[in-house]
């Protein structure tokens, strides 16, 4: 039978797990990032360590936490696959279905950027900052159109997260390998082409100085349009590649 007191600390242990989870969930505790000391859990959550560490346990049992013997508790991987499924390996390896990625990009990204300047806080606008930043600082040093990507993408992902709405920000997240191949697509064809450098810079200051200026339908119009003018500056090199072929044949006498 379960006294009375042993059901209370259960209770509480329910609402440790559950304050715990929503900072996951709020993305304030990241995968992989290890938990505050019990001190400081115990002394921000105001419960007892017993209370915590029960709640520590509930967390663990469903897969939430993992917790090493000397290096203490940290966030799991939830999104963690064995292998990528057969479905997302076959979007993967067809060219033609960059764009339809880009479409989805555009709807998700044009939201997430309205939210964000719309609900956005002083600590979002920082770390989007940062992210702005660390992108632009990349053109003035030899980056590679790989380190290229995933700082467009982890400043595109700074707005998401600003949008703080936590299903958008796993849709993108579970999109992350087919969202950077997208980006390196981008990056790899069409930054070494000044004008289209100049213009995805320029679209880039565009979306970043909306959100930070809390303008919601400036912010959407500036996402959308520097997504969909990605679409068709990829769409116009492979147009110009397969004349190119087209007019190398004929010349070689295949036609």
């Amino acid at each position: 039978m379960i006294s009375a007191e042993t059901g209370a600390s259960r209770q509480i242990a329910d609402v440790v797990a559950e304050r715990i989870e929503r900072l996951i969930v709020d993305g304030v505790l990241k995968s992989g990032q290890t938990l505050p000391s019990e001190r400081r859990l115990t002394d921000k959550l105001g419960v007892s360590r017993t209370a915590l560490r029960e709640g520590l346990k509930l967390l663990r049992a469903r897969g939430i936490i993992e917790t090493q013997h000397g290096k203490g508790s940290f966030v799991a991987n939830l999104t963690a696959q064995p292998a990528p499924s057969p479905m997302m390996h076959l979007l993967g390896s067809q060219p033609r279905t960059l764009y339809d990625l880009l479409e989805v990009r555009e709807m998700l990204e044009a939201e997430s950027a309205r939210l964000a300047a719309l609900r956005g806080t002083p600590a979002d606008f920082v770390l989007i900052t940062r992210r702005y930043d660390e992108m632009l600082a990349a053109h003035d040093k030899e980056t590679s159109a790989a380190d290229h990507a995933r700082l467009d993408h982890a400043f595109h992902l700074a707005i998401c997260e600003a949008s703080h709405n936590p299903v958008l920000v796993h849709t993108l997240g579970s999109l992350t390998d087919l969202m950077l191949s997208s980006v390196f697509a981008s990056v790899n064809n069409l930054y070494h082409r000044q004008p289209q450098k100049r213009q995805i810079d320029r679209q880039h200051a565009r979306l970043y100085n909306a959100i930070t200026g809390r303008l919601p339908e400036q912010a959407r119009k500036a996402a959308s349009a520097h997504i969909r003018s990605v679409r068709e500056g990829l769409s116009e090199i492979e147009q110009e590649e397969q004349r190119l072929v087209r007019a190398t044949l004929r010349l070689q006498g295949w036609e």
